[in-house]
């Protein structure tokens, strides 16, 4: 069986593909701009014999980070949660600040793909495929984390409320079962969400397949798809309906991160901004990662025709939205502390900024909130040496964020006789080093044997996708 691609064009609905764009902007997809042009430019990597060998550099690094990613968390786990620099008052540290961290980057992908579809943005369709996996990947590294926190992961599916002889049920009060509920949660949808939009893209990989392994593999996965219209009319409501569902999960598990801050006492934490201010961040933090995936893939994997300038300019301006929002509840948070007129939250934002951790707190106000402003220039947006280093400080900014919220409000809390100092140990840093390596090594993988970008939706915005089908498809229940 192959696959039908005329039917390709119908999960853009709802608009006008032959209108002329009165605007005058640059096309979404360049070159031949055919149906094959892009299979061929999509299936080359996962249909080469080889990588290039900048993959094989990237992976074997990759590789390297996953391993002491293992050996520090057996260290950790045979010896226990002493070797981390956590103390007291300093309960929270590297481990919740890189949980936190991996939730905001997983949120890009649940963006683009759900949001933007929502919304009928066609110039997702370049990037929404790896910024899914970008997801998938981000969360599967945050979940590290509240496992391991734990002391005792091995007992860890004692967060799981089924019955049982003990007579034990979990504690939904408690901060750590919210945090297993909304990455399981999020980690499940989002991965059934980037899979079920690769069927069909898979199926075109099982076609072309040469090899009989290949064309096993491909064909398992690829669910039987055969491209009719059947399929494409459960997919287009599949798509829509698990949109509508991610775009509601993305608020639901950014604000449940962001309670377990606010629902204590200890000043700095206690903020009812805190859902929307988490929310924001963690999106910044995602379109930053996609900014900095996309320029080097659509370089070394030829995907410039896929992948263009107007994508590139369209995610600079959604990163300088969000950067501009991020700065203006940077200057609120200092507002409410002075309005409010509580010493210990004055106190809080002041250490914040001239503390002990100061240069922490100046990072991210300048990598947040100053330095993405450069995005206002189209030059900065589309010149792939200007938006990446400013992607690469943003991500840096936003991790020094959360350690800015979460080290110095709690290394300085109410008495100052339990004042104590945080610094990572070697193994807080080797982990936090490994979880980069889980994260590329899956990265590299996908990009690899599997297709980076959506087939099927990029087609669907080409000119000649308006083209009907026979009346023999038509109508097909």
């Amino acid at each position: 069986m192959t696959t039908i691609e005329i039917p390709q064009g119908r999960l853009d609905t709802g608009y006008d593909n032959t209108a002329e764009d009165c605007t005058n902007r640059q096309p979404l997809v360049t070159g031949e701009g055919t149906y094959h042009a892009v299979t061929k430019i999509v299936c080359a990597t996962p249909e080469a014999r080889h990588a290039p060998k900048i993959w094989y550099v990237c992976f074997t690094i990759s590789l390297m980070l996953l391993c002491l990613l293992f050996l520090t968390i057996a260290y950790q786990v045979f010896t226990g949660v002493g070797v981390w620099g956590n103390n007291s008052p300093n309960a929270w540290a590297f481990d919740i600040i890189n949980f936190v961290f991996w939730v905001g980057i997983a949120h890009a992908g649940t963006m683009i793909s759900a949001v933007l579809l929502m919304f009928r943005q066609r110039w997702r369709t370049g990037i929404n495929r790896f910024a899914e996996a970008t997801t998938v990947f981000s969360v599967l590294c945050a979940g590290i984390y509240p496992a391991i926190h734990v002391g005792r992961p091995w007992f860890a599916y004692w967060l799981i409320p089924y019955p049982n002889i003990m007579g034990d049920w979990p504690n939904f009060y408690s901060p750590l079962l919210w945090d297993a509920l909304a990455v399981s949660t999020y980690s499940t949808f989002s991965f059934l969400f980037w899979y079920f939009g690769m069927v069909p893209d898979l199926a075109t990989l099982r076609d072309r397949a040469k090899t009989r392994t290949r064309h096993t593999l491909y064909g398992i996965f690829a669910l039987g798809w055969r491209g009719s219209a059947r399929h494409w009319k459960i997919y287009d409501r599949g798509m829509i309906i698990m949109g509508g569902l991610a775009c509601a999960l993305v608020l639901a598990v950014s604000s449940t991160v962001s309670t377990d801050f606010a629902v204590s006492q200890i000043p700095g934490w206690h903020e009812t901004i805190f859902p929307p201010y988490f929310t924001v961040g963690a999106i910044f933090s995602g379109f930053a990662t996609v900014i900095a995936l996309a320029i080097p893939a659509r370089h070394l994997f030829g995907l410039k025709d896929l992948i263009t300038e107007r994508h590139m300019d369209n995610l600079g301006k959604l990163m300088l939205l969000l950067s501009s929002i991020v700065l203006y509840i940077y200057l609120i948070e200092f507002f409410t502390a002075y309005y409010a007129g509580n010493i210990y939250e004055r106190f809080a934002y002041y250490n914040r900024e001239f503390g002990p951790y100061w240069w922490m707190g100046w990072a991210m106000m300048f990598c947040n909130g100053v330095i993405p402003q450069a995005l206002w220039f189209k030059k900065a947006r589309t010149t792939w040496w200007l938006s990446l280093p400013i992607a690469l400080l943003a991500l840096f900014g936003m991790w020094t964020e959360r350690f800015s919220i979460i080290v110095t409000s709690i290394s300085r809390d109410f008495l100052p006789s339990a004042w104590h100092m945080y610094s990572p140990t070697l193994i807080d840093i080797g982990m936090f080093a490994g979880s980069f390596g889980l994260f590329f090594t899956l990265f590299l993988l996908f990009c690899r044997y599997l297709p980076m970008v959506a087939m099927a939706e990029v087609k669907s915005i080409l000119p000649q996708s308006h083209t009907h089908l026979p009346e023999e498809y038509r109508n097909v229940e």
